[in-house]
C-alpha cells in the first residue's frame, strides 16, 4: 500500500528534525571539544607519548656560622633503563654488569620489569664518572646516562647528630631532615616522545629542563667550638668508661647553639654501620632525667625574685637532713654543713636549704616558675627528636613532692630544657627559643632569602634577680662545689649536679647522672655549657668530673671568642690537695740575694748564666701559674736598670 503524501511529508519532516537535532549536538560536542577541553585533551595525549628521565637538583650546603661547609653533594651519574627500548636484554645486562661490577641476574630483572623507566640500583647508582663514560660508550639502546647526587660530610663525625643525613631521595634524620625542602631543591628533567610501544618518535626533539638546586643552610654552629667540645667528650667517655656522655654550648642572650654533641655517635656517610639508637637518638634533645642540683638555679631564681630569702644576711642551720611530711630527706654531706649562710647554701648545694627556699615559694609559685622556665613542654627547638620531660602533675603534689624538685629529684629534664631555662636565670631573666639554623641562601649568587632572628618566649625574671644568681652561681666556683670549674683569670659561675639513676622504678644505690653547667663571664655571660656523663665508673660526683670537662670547653672557648681576662674575679678558696695560682713577680733588675728573700715557698727557681743580677725571666711578671712552679732567670754581672 503506498503512503500518502502527507504520511511522506510528515516523515521527511520527522527525519529532517531528527538530523537536524543530532548534528547540532555533533557542532556543540565539537565546539566544546575544540574550544573548551581540546587543549586538556591534547596535553593528555601528549602526556601519553611523553617520557621523562629526571634529573636531581644539588642538595644544599650545610655550612657552620662562619661559612665553613659541614656537608656538600657533587653530581654523580646514575643509570636508567627504559624497558622496551633495550633491543637484547641479556645481552644488555651482561655488558652493563662488567662495566658497573654489579649481578648480571639482578641487572637483568631490573631492565626488564614492565615499566616506563627504572633506575639501576644498587650497581647503578652514584657511579664514578669513569664509569658513567664507559656506559655511555657502549651505545647500548634503551639505557641512559642520568643526574643524581652524592652527599659528603668532609669531617666525618663532627657534630653528626646536628648535621643527621640523607637517604636517596631526603633527609632522614637531624638538620637533613628538618629542612629537608629548603635543602632539596627542584628536580629537573629530559622530556621525550614515544609511540604506544615506548619507541622514540622520530622528528620529535627532546625537552630538556634544568633543575633548580636546593638552598644552602648556615648554622649557628660554630666548627672550632664544636670539635673543641667533642674532642673532651671523647676523652670524657675513655676516662670515665661512662654510657654515654653528652654537652651544650649556646649563646645566652640569643638561644643560639654554639655547639652540641654526645658520645656515642656515628659516622653520617656510613651510618647503617652504627646501631638505629645511636643515630636516631640526639641525647641533648633526647634523653630525660632527673636533673639534681643543677635544677636548683631555678629554685634560687624564683626564692629571689619573690623576696623569700636573704643570700647575705640570713643564716640556715643544716644538721644533714630535714623531715618533711613524714620523710627524711637528706643532705648529700653526711652530718650537715652546720651554720651557714643562705649564700652558703648555694655554694655549699645544701639539699635542706633548697628544701626550704622551696617551702616558702609553696607548690604554686615553684610549679608556675617550673613552668614559666620550660620546663615539661618541648623548647621548640629546629631539630627532630626532642622530648617534653615530665613534672608532677599539681594533684601530685604533696609536701614531699614540693620539696624534692625544689632540689631536682623527682621530675625529669631534659638538657636542652635545663640549658635554656640556666641561660633565662643569667641573662638578665629572659628565655630564648633555642635554634640551630641561622640563615639559607641562593647557592648560585650567594643572596640570603631567610635569615632567622633570635626569639624571646617570655620574661621570666629581673634583671636585678638575674644579677643576684649570676653572683650567687659565681661563689659556687670560687668558693664551693663547683670550684674544678674554676679558670683563673676568667670570672665563671656555674653549679654542679649528681642525680640517681631511675631504673625499673627504683633509685639505683651505684648508678648516677653527674652534670655541671657553668658560664662566662659572670657578669655578662657569652657562652653557657651544659655537659653531663651518665654512669661514670669510680667516684661519682658533678664537682669531681663534670666541672672539670666544661672547664676545659670553657678555657678554650673565651680565648677563642677573644674574651679578655678580667682580675675583678672572685679569689677561689682552695683546699686540702688543691694547688692555689698565684702571680709571677717581675724579677728583672732585682739581685738573686734579695729573690731568694722574697720568693719564700710559692716558686722554685732554675739559673742561667753566671752573675748577680736578673736580666731576664720566664714567666713573664705578671703570668699565673701554679704554686711551686719553676721560674728560670737568667743572670749578668751587669745591672739592667743602670
Amino acid at each position: 500500500m503506498r503512503a500518502s503524501n502527507v504520511t511522506v511529508r510528515r516523515r521527511l519532516f520527522t527525519a529532517l528534525i531528527i538530523g537536524t537535532v543530532i548534528f547540532t549536538a555533533l557542532i556543540v560536542r565539537l565546539a566544546y571539544v575544540q574550544l573548551w577541553i581540546g587543549q586538556d585533551l591534547a596535553s593528555k595525549a601528549e602526556d601519553s607519548w611523553r617520557r621523562v628521565i629526571n634529573y636531581a637538583p644539588k642538595r644544599g650546603e650545610i655550612q657552620d656560622r662562619n661559612g665553613v661547609t659541614l656537608t656538600y653533594s657533587i653530581t654523580t651519574p646514575t643509570i636508567v633503563a627504559i624497558p622496551v627500548q633495550i633491543q637484547d636484554a641479556h645481552a644488555t645486562a651482561a655488558k652493563l654488569a662488567q662495566v658497573l661490577e654489579g649481578n648480571e641476574d639482578d641487572i637483568y630483572k631490573q631492565i626488564t620489569k614492565k615499566t616506563s623507566q627504572n633506575n639501576i640500583r644498587p650497581s647503578g647508582r652514584k657511579i664514578t664518572i669513569e664509569k658513567a663514560q664507559e656506559v655511555r660508550m657502549l651505545q647500548l639502546p634503551g639505557i641512559v646516562v642520568a643526574e643524581d647526587n652524592k652527599r659528603y660530610y668532609p669531617y666525618g663525625s663532627l657534630a653528626a647528630h646536628i648535621l643527621g643525613f640523607a637517604g636517596i631521595d631526603k633527609g632522614l634524620t637531624g638538620i637533613e631532615s628538618k629542612y629537608n625542602t629548603q635543602l632539596t631543591g627542584i628536580p629537573g628533567s629530559i622530556a621525550y616522545m614515544t609511540d604506544a610501544a615506548g619507541r622514540t618518535l622520530q622528528g620529535t626533539t627532546d625537552k630538556y629542563t634544568a633543575p633548580i638546586d636546593g638552598l644552602n643552610v648556615k648554622l649557628t654552629i660554630d666548627s672550632h667550638l664544636q670539635s673543641v667540645m667533642e674532642r673532651e667528650l671523647d676523652q670524657a667517655m675513655v676516662q670515665y668508661q661512662a654510657q654515654n656522655v653528652l654537652a651544650i654550648m649556646m649563646d645566652p642572650n640569643t638561644g643560639e647553639i654554639l655547639a652540641m654533641g654526645s658520645r656515642p655517635t656515628y659516622d653520617p656517610a656510613k651510618y647503617m654501620d652504627s646501631p638505629a639508637e645511636t643515630y636516631n637518638r640526639n641525647l641533648p634533645i633526647w634523653k630525660t632525667y632527673e636533673p639534681g642540683s643543677t635544677f636548683k638555679i631555678i629554685t634560687l631564681a624564683a626564692a629571689l625574685e619573690e623576696k623569700k630569702v636573704d643570700l647575705n644576711n640570713e643564716q640556715f642551720y643544716d644538721p644533714g637532713s630535714i623531715e618533711v611530711g613524714g620523710a627524711r630527706l637528706r643532705c648529700w654531706k653526711r652530718g650537715g654543713h652546720g651554720s651557714e649562710t643562705m649564700l652558703q647554701v648555694v655554694q655549699n648545694s645544701c639539699n635542706p636549704g633548697f628544701v626550704v627556699m622551696g617551702q616558702r615559694l609553696g607548690k604554686e609559685k615553684l610549679f608556675d616558675y617550673i613552668s614559666r622556665f620550660g620546663f615539661g613542654k618541648k623548647t621548640g627547638i629546629d631539630l627532630g627528636g626532642e622530648e617534653n620531660g615530665i613534672m608532677f602533675k599539681p594533684s601530685q603534689v604533696g609536701p614531699v613532692e614540693l620539696a624534692t624538685t625544689a632540689f631536682g629529684q623527682g621530675v625529669s629534664v631534659t638538657p636542652i630544657q635545663q640549658i635554656t631555662a640556666v641561660s633565662a636565670a643569667i641573662n638578665g631573666g629572659k628565655l630564648f627559643k633555642p635554634f640551630v639554623a641561622k640563615s639559607f641562601s641562593n647557592p648560585d649568587t650567594g643572596e640570603v632569602v631567610k635569615v632567622v632572628e633570635p626569639e624571646l618566649v617570655r620574661n621570666v625574671i629581673s634583671e636585678a634577680t638575674s644579677k643576684q644568681v649570676r653572683e650567687a652561681l659565681e661563689s659556687v666556683v670560687a668558693k664551693g662545689t663547683g670550684r674544678n670549674a674554676f679558670i683563673d683569670g676568667y670570672r665563671v659561675g656555674g653549679k654542679t649536679g649528681t642525680a640517681q639513676k631511675v631504673i625499673n622504678g627504683r633509685y639505683s644505690p651505684d648508678e648516677h647522672i653527674v652534670s655541671f653547667v657553668g658560664f662566662a663571664p659572670a657578669d655578662n655571660p657569652k657562652v653557657v655549657i651544659y655537659a653531663a656523663v651518665d654512669d661514670p665508673k669510680g667516684i661519682q660526683f658533678g664537682g669531681l668530673i663534670a666541672a672539670p670537662l666544661v672547664k676545659n670547653m670553657m678555657a678554650d672557648a673565651l680565648r677563642y671568642m677573644k674574651v679578655e681576662p678580667d682580675k675583678n674575679q672572685l679569689d677561689k678558696d682552695y683546699r686540702y690537695g688543691e694547688t692555689p695560682v698565684v702571680e709571677v713577680p717581675d724579677l728583672v733588675g732585682a739581685s738573686v740575694d734579695d729573690i731568694l728573700e722574697d720568693l719564700n715557698m710559692n716558686f722554685k727557681l732554675a739559673k742561667s748564666g753566671n752573675g748577680k743580677y736578673v736580666i731576664s725571666q720566664a714567666p713573664k711578671a705578671g703570668s699565673r701559674v701554679d704554686q711551686g712552679s719553676t721560674i728560670r732567670i737568667f743572670l749578668s754581672d751587669v745591672d739592667p736598670e743602670k
